[in-house]
This record gives structure tokens, sequence and C-alpha cells, in this order.
């Protein structure tokens, strides 16, 4: 990694929990530098929990502990990701998949920026002083019809069909949305399975960002909350914070870049 990103300070926590309703854990989630992501294996099919573990390892395998990490490597780590996602979905009878959702921390232009990707209904969201702002876009029935006026964005919760995604590594449609934007220091990032913000409004979200102070004490915060509010699904968490060795001032991102090709356990 590039003296520059070196000088960027994380610090960083997480948590998956099964949740008050499952028998298994399907989420997997990835935090070493520089890849920080939850996958979230996709409900009701066979082997979730083997697809969402393949996903974190195609990443780690690609991007943990190999230098310099650029566009290319994250390339990489999707097309891994999806083979491998494909060779488990041969021996079960109705398939399996993943979404993947995170940041992966690179230079560019010669400043630190983090490169977000997603595909699914897994989410980033980003806290700089009292100020909430989701990231990524989901990849949902539910997400098709709020765009499209047929719900609002209130009634995604209650909606009966709020699990179905669009995009999954190892569906038809696995491409991920991907786009740059500096690091910024004093930033807070979560990064989340829909076990988190399908059970607690982003407002609720904001406020345990807002008044939680370490990383963990903000994830364990989350996790008790979304559990508290019915734990119907995994929830998987990871907070991320910039301490220091980014921007001194928030940043618009730029453009998006095309990218073909039931204890608590810590993560």
């Amino acid at each position: 990694m590039s003296a520059r990103l070196d000088l960027v300070d994380l610090m960083v926590s997480g948590l998956t929990d099964v949740g008050l309703k499952r028998t298994a854990n399907e989420d997997a989630a990835l935090a070493e530098r520089p890849v920080y992501l939850v996958a979230d294996g996709m409900g009701g099919y066979e082997a979730g929990d083997r697809a969402s573990a393949a996903v974190v390892a195609a990443f780690r395998i690609e991007l943990c502990g190999r230098g310099d990490v650029d566009p290319a490597g994250v390339r990489r780590a999707l097309t891994r990701a999806e083979n491998d996602v494909a060779e488990i979905a041969t021996t079960t009878s109705r398939g399996t998949g993943s979404t993947v959702t995170g940041v992966v921390l690179l230079e560019h232009e010669g400043e630190p920026h983090w490169l977000i990707v997603n595909v699914g209904d897994s989410r980033v969201y980003r806290l700089f002083g009292s100020e909430l702002e989701q990231l990524t876009v989901d990849h949902s029935l539910a997400q098709a019809l709020v765009d499209s006026g047929s719900l609002t964005a209130d009634g995604r919760r209650d909606f009966a069909h709020r699990n179905v995604i669009t995009r999954a590594i190892g569906a038809p449609d696995s491409r991920a949305d991907t786009w740059l934007m500096p690091v910024t220091t004093g930033e807070r990032l979560l990064i989340c399975s829909d076990g988190l913000h399908g059970e607690l409004e982003d407002e609720q979200i904001r406020a345990m960002l807002t008044m939680a102070g370490r990383p963990e004490s903000a994830a364990a915060a989350l996790v008790d909350a979304a559990k508290r509010a019915g734990g119907r699904d995994n929830i998987t968490v990871l907070v991320v914070d910039v301490r220091a060795g980014g921007a001194a001032s928030t940043a618009d991102r730029t453009d998006s870049i095309e990218l073909s090709a039931s204890a608590t356990i810590p993560i």
C-alpha cells in the first residue's frame, strides 16, 4: 500500500448476529484493510451461507495483503466471486446467491478514496457531523416500486415482498454499482445487511451512530436495536471511522466507474 494510504488511520469494528427468527446465519463480512464489506446469502436458497463465505473469500484473496489496490483488482474479486458462487450452485437443487456491499480503500489521483461496491440490498451509509447519507441504492423490488412511485419509502418495511432482490452474485443480473468517493477525516461509514436497515428507520440509525462513542459501541447498539425491533433476519454491521489521513472537509463523490467483468460474533 502507498505511503499516502498508510497515513489513513481507521478504527473498525463489526458484529454479526443470527437474529431472533432464523436458525442459521447466512451473512458474512470482511474487515481486513483495505476491504470492508458485508455479504448476505440469499434467503430461502440452499447454501446461502456458503455463497456469502465464497464472496468474502474472493475479495480477501484478490485484495488483502497484495500491496496497492486498484479498480482492476476489485473487478477480479467480483469475477472470482461470481465463478465461485456459480460452482457452489451446481451442488444445490435450486441454486444460491449472495449480495455484496462495501468499500475498498485505494489511491485515486494521488489521494485516498473509497471505491464503493454494491450488488443487492445491503447498504453503505455515511455519517459526517450529524448528517447521515445512504450511499448505495438497493437492488430490490421494493426500491424499484419506490422509484416508479408505486410504493412510498416509508412503506418498504411492511411491503410483503421486501426481501426480493433484483441483483445478486449468482443471479442472472450480477452487475455491480461502483463509484469513488474521497476519504474524509471525521467521517463514519456503516456497512450493513438488510437485517439492520429492514428493522430500523434511518433516523434511528443516525441517532445511534451519532451518540455512540467507539465503533464497537455503535455496532453493539445497532445490533441490539435491530433485535429489539424484531430481529427477523440475520444482522451484520461494520462501523468504520476515519480518524486521520483523509481530506479535511467533505467533497462530492466522482462519477460512477464501470467494473465489467445466535451469539453475537465479533468480526
